[in-house]
């Protein structure tokens, strides 16, 4: 048995190396690159890691998700603030989630702000933090214990529709889609947030014996309609329309973004789809993603292409050569199954795959970034993604790709950059900069470091050490070895367009004796 066991052994440390070998080589370090993770509540999938922990517990668990996913290099937070028509903040028209406390309408124990304080947490590491609403879903159960009495199911049962063990909202109707927008625009308003962010449910995924019991809704209001299916997409498009002006008017600096099912439409459906033959969000869940980016309705497109290379009904490297030529100049940030890393089926039992992906990805120059499902998945270091991401992929920090469709303007240069030298600590400090001609001054700061033999080229990402989303002027450089560099620092502003850099100083560090 022993010896059994140490051959096991040797196998199973003899794969994760050839897995990370794959991505030990060197690889290019975009200065610009969208990485986020899925955080979901839902059912505590990610965090709290189960509900009715004191507040403090639930703090001290998200500090070390944060934590854990800036070691990772992530540089975007999806936090889920509103699994099933109730939420993770206060400041809202919804009820707390029993996600949180066990039961829902009560606020943590003692009260703080869950989304309040993740958002400062995660700024505090250079991370934005997006929003993550699930717009239709309003309860995960029927169960008349877990639906308090003022929740918006008991308070207006006329907008709900019974699906599959689920209340969800009925499209249809006008003061859904209005009360949904002020939902989300409560979170707008009042909090600090980086994005705007919709998963992919929106009319329900296919059940067997369920039907959506929305015909007496079209009666009344689809009579334009020749058919219920384009009613249906028509309700989704407008909800969609209507929030993503309410968004930008605002707060110009929001983000809009969607993560839709990986299939738009196949090609044998229509000649404008993929190469593909699997379940399509266009006609099964009325989601016709590909018009919201077409009209210029999001900032950037999302879609979760959970499948492995050459995956027959969706094949993996055609989905990402499928979107990333119908992005129409937004952003295009692909989903990546980390849950599945570990499954023992074709494609998944290669843990190459995912290394694999991000490259053929990264590859395509109409690809922005991606994002993985979700987060424990990494922590837990599926498949060795966590390391692989250390390691090579993330193993130097990016800013977030610019939307110059939103804020084209730079801030101007940081003045005067000085540095003393203690022992081996590099003190950077430096004046904010004059306001920009938009009227804005500094966000945060990036903060460069080259060798004394090297050009100052600030497109090269792997010469960044800090990139700073607080408007603190100034830095401590403690991972520097002996020897004469240059270092420089540019300012952002909150859409993270960059500036030019400051004056340059060169300070030596002289070997200990």
């Amino acid at each position: 048995m022993f010896l059994r066991f140490w051959l096991v052994m040797i196998i199973f440390c003899a794969v994760i190396s050839t897995a990370l070998s794959q991505v030990n080589s060197d690889e290019l370090h975009p200065k610009r690159e969208f990485r986020g993770v899925w955080v979901a509540t839902v059912a505590n999938i990610d965090w709290p890691s189960r509900p009715g922990l004191s507040a403090g517990k639930q703090q001290e668990e998200l500090i070390q998700i944060l934590d854990a996913h800036k070691k990772n290099g992530i540089n975007a937070i999806i936090l889920q603030v509103r699994p099933a028509s109730d939420a993770f903040y206060g400041k809202g028209r919804e009820l707390w989630s029993r996600f949180i406390s066990g039961r829902q309408g009560q606020a943590p124990t003692p009260y703080y702000d869950p989304l309040e304080f993740a958002i400062n947490e995660a700024h505090k590491r250079g991370m934005e933090l997006h929003a993550w609403f699930n717009p239709y879903r309003a309860s995960t159960t029927l169960a008349a214990a877990d639906i308090h009495s003022e929740h918006i199911t008991r308070k207006h049962p006329e907008w709900f529709f019974s699906f599959a063990g689920k209340k969800l909202f009925n499209p249809g109707l006008p003061e859904v889609r209005e009360y949904i927008i002020q939902v989300v625009m409560d979170v707008v308003r009042n909090y600090d947030i980086d994005g705007v962010h919709f998963d992919d449910y929106f009319y329900p995924y296919p059940e067997k014996n369920q039907v959506i019991q929305d015909k007496q809704t079209f009666n009344t209001y689809g009579k334009n309609f020749d058919n219920i299916a384009d009613w249906r997409r028509h309700n989704v498009d407008t909800l969609i329309h209507d929030l993503s002006d309410s968004i930008h008017a605002a707060k110009k600096y929001v983000k809009f973004g969607i993560s839709p099912f990986g299939i738009w439409r196949n090609r044998s459906q229509d000649p404008e789809g993929s190469e593909s033959s699997g379940l399509d969000g266009y006609g099964t869940l009325y989601a016709d993603a590909r018009k919201w980016v077409q009209q210029g309705w999001l900032d950037y497109i999302n879609p979760q292409i959970y499948f492995p290379f050459y995956y027959r009904a969706a094949p993996y490297e055609k989905l990402v050569d499928w979107w990333s030529n119908n992005t129409f100049g937004k952003h295009l940030y692909i989903g990546h199954a980390a849950y599945r890393a570990i499954e023992r089926r074709a494609g998944w039992n290669d843990w190459r795959q995912i290394p694999d992906q991000i490259r053929y990805a990264r590859k395509n120059n109409r690809v922005q970034g991606g994002v993985f499902f979700s987060s424990k998945s990494v922590t837990l270091n599926y498949a060795g993604i966590q390391d692989s991401l250390r390691q090579n992929f993330y193993s130097h920090p990016a800013l977030p790709p610019q939307m110059l469709w939103l804020d084209a303007v730079p801030p101007q240069s940081p003045l005067n950059l000085q540095a003393n030298v203690t022992g081996n600590r590099v003190s950077l400090s430096w004046e904010q900069p004059l306001r920009a001609r938009d009227g804005e001054t500094a966000y945060g700061y990036v903060v460069y470091r080259f060798h004394s033999n090297e050009s100052i080229n600030l497109q090269d990402g792997s010469k960044i050490i800090n990139i700073s989303f607080e408007n603190h002027t100034g830095f401590i450089d403690e991972n520097v070895r002996p020897g004469t560099y240059y270092y420089v620092v540019t300012a952002i502003d909150r859409l993270k367009n960059e500036s030019q850099p400051s004056n340059n100083v060169m300070i030596s560090l002289p070997t200990a004796n």
